[in-house]
């Protein structure tokens, strides 16, 4: 495996960054996970925008050009010889002191770019679904460090994962503030009834995931389906016809019983069924060559 770090491809055992790095320090960094599907990295631009997005909200600045960090990744996933890859694309605010003053990171912002394989769920699990668990842990409000920042610092979202594992679940479903659904602890979050898909909206503390984007665009124009966004209850997830999550990792996956409640049939349903086809089809179709761009240099 080859790894990049600011510049240069290190082996795996070789990739090392600093222990005054304040990403290590700190968590004070951002970071993207995007998927190679079939040669073609997907939506390679959206997932850039957001990283630049989420670096100008924290006050850090990008070491590289939007294009240069294309050009880094393609090559990434190219040394590792990988068609089918996930890529964990990372930013930190790099070395400073043990302080908490960004001023002290003189020597600026920190890159790296991991590329391997993933399954994050066996494909059974694409039949018969996921079981959630509602967590304990609430989601950061949009008065602090908002959600809709894609940063280095995921405690809350392990602890609610570690509840999940602990109930037998394989997700966390997070409350916001007001005790409305926001999202799970890795995906965005839809549910379905009378033929309607709903989401929570943005303003519920979500992060606006690249997948969940892309859902909403497959559902409209493959199933005739405009996604509604609005804040919603449990209830609402109770009682609806189907529920599924959208994720880098996960893709789009049901959700089938919630809190001890079965959804709907107890697998995944006919119109998740719909979805799942078409995003891999889709997946599979599209997205930026790895490849290709080489031949034409």
């Amino acid at each position: 495996m080859k790894i990049y770090i600011d510049g240069k491809f290190y082996d795996k055992n070789d990739a090392k960054i600093s222990v005054f790095d304040h990403g290590v320090l700190y968590g004070d960094g951002i970071f993207e996970g995007i998927r190679a599907y079939n040669g073609r990295v997907f939506r390679l631009d959206d997932h850039l925008q957001r990283l630049e997005e989420s670096a100008n909200a924290i006050l850090l600045k990008l070491p590289m050009t939007l294009k240069e960090i294309e050009t880094a990744a393609l090559e990434t996933v190219r040394l590792n010889g990988l068609k089918d890859a996930y890529i964990r694309l990372v930013v930190t605010r790099g070395v400073g002191d043990l302080g908490l003053d960004m001023r002290k990171c003189r020597q600026g912002a920190s890159i790296f770019i991991i590329a391997d394989k993933i399954e994050l769920y066996p494909e059974e699990f694409y039949e018969k679904g996921l079981t959630l668990v509602t967590s304990t842990i609430r989601q950061k409000g949009l008065d602090q460090v908002t959600p809709g920042v894609k940063s280095l610092n995921y405690l809350a979202n392990i602890l609610a994962r570690a509840e999940a594992t602990a109930a037998g679940a394989q997700e966390a479903i997070l409350l916001n503030a007001t005790g409305q659904v926001s999202e799970c602890s890795g995906d965005n979050l839809f549910y379905i009834k009378g033929g309607k898909i709903f989401t929570p909206p943005s303003s519920a503390g979500i992060l606006s995931g690249v997948t969940r984007q892309v859902v909403m665009e497959l559902a409209e124009s493959k199933l005739g389906i405009k996604v509604i966004e609005r804040n919603f209850p449990r209830y609402d997830l109770y009682t609806a016809d189907e529920v599924f999550l959208t994720g880098t990792g996960a893709e789009v996956i049901a959700g089938v019983k919630i809190d001890g409640r079965v959804i709907g049939s107890g697998a995944a349903g006919p119109m998740t069924k719909k979805l799942i086809k078409h995003f891999r089809e889709y997946a599979n179709s599209t997205g930026t060559p790895v490849y290709e761009t080489v031949k034409a240099k």
